[in-house]
């Protein structure tokens, strides 16, 4: 399999976290400091508007996004976002592009400046799915009082998805920072930042434990599953992923690549392999597009990273045999 830049889509974007697909094929992407909300059709960038009350941090701000299955029937896209208080999803009409009509759905998930999760992916079935961080306080990911460390699964009105384990919020806990989740049909992949030793890529099973705080990587304690596949965080540190062609692609900010993983059933069924190793600076959030390429956003404007001319950019990948 190759992986090749096939053109540059945008440039300039301000901190770029999430990004999601209309279904006339162009792309709403958050701007994680500004609050702003951006469309990216063909080359053309506008703006469509700002979300009120973010309280952007080193890791917290106007985070995931994702387009209403049901638009324009329902006309909604979701946002999750960072106050001073927590972190909340909100409901906003996407009219004539442009948002409005915010209405928060979802509240009280920790926040803090770093640990904060944000990513949002509707499921096959049509339920929000959300990953959230421990908020640095490492007792929220066992509690099953907190909506930190967990992966949520909601209805578009906020309330816990019929089917959810004992009628919660969330499907599974004992997570420490969630930033990525795609779906292999039925299957859900969750990317996973950890401490100092081993960033994981996980199968989720609803009503599983997956260890934090007391398992970073494989580690084999009773109750709790281990990731599928694991790398030392300086090669990873993994924001969003994405499913396409038999691969989890998955984004990496520290390690500055991005890994394709082969997986089949919510197993790893061979080697990570890592493209544009350096190239590009830190990446943040990988989408699969609707005409069979990949897009590709980099994080170097984000506080962390070394900005070059253009950034940050939204990258066009194709991928071949």
């Amino acid at each position: 399999m190759k992986v090749a830049v096939a053109g540059v889509v945008a440039t300039g974007i301000e901190v770029p976290w999430g990004l999601a697909f209309l279904p006339d094929k162009s792309a709403l992407v958050t701007e994680r400091d500004s609050g702003k909300i951006k469309r990216i059709a063909g080359n053309q960038v506008t703006e469509v508007g700002t979300v009120a009350g973010v309280d952007p941090s080193s890791e917290g701000g106007l985070l995931g996004i994702a387009v209403d299955p049901q638009y324009p029937t329902r006309p909604y896209v979701y946002v999750y976002y960072s106050t001073g208080d927590d972190n909340r999803i909100a409901r906003l009409d996407y009219v004539d592009g442009k948002i409005s009509n915010p209405s928060v759905i979802l509240e009280g998930i920790p926040q803090a400046a770093v640990h904060n999760g944000g990513r949002l992916r509707f499921g096959p079935d049509g339920f929000l799915y959300a990953g959230t961080g421990d908020g640095t306080d490492r007792p929220n990911s066992q509690s099953d009082d907190s909506l930190g460390g967990k992966i949520l699964r909601i209805t578009t009105d906020g309330k816990p998805a019929p089917g959810n384990p004992d009628g919660r919020l969330w499907i599974s806990k004992g997570h420490r920072n969630v930033q990525g989740l795609a779906f292999d049909g039925q299957q859900l992949y969750a990317a996973e930042f950890g401490q100092d030793t081993w960033d994981e890529l996980n199968a989720i099973t609803p009503g599983a434990n997956y260890g934090w705080p007391a398992a970073e990587g494989v580690s084999q304690l009773d109750g709790m599953v281990d990731p599928i596949a694991q790398w030392a965080t300086k090669d990873a540190s993994p924001s969003g992923i994405a499913f396409a062609q038999g691969h989890i692609f998955m984004a990496g900010l520290r390690g500055e690549r991005l890994w394709a993983i082969p997986v089949a059933d919510g197993k790893r069924t061979g080697e990570p392999v890592a493209f544009f190793t350096g190239q590009y600076g830190r990446l943040r959030t990988v989408e699969a597009a609707p005409d069979g390429s990949l897009w590709l956003t980099t994080s170097n404007t984000d506080g962390r990273g070394d900005p070059k001319p253009g950034d940050d950019q939204v990258l066009r990948l194709t991928i071949t045999r």
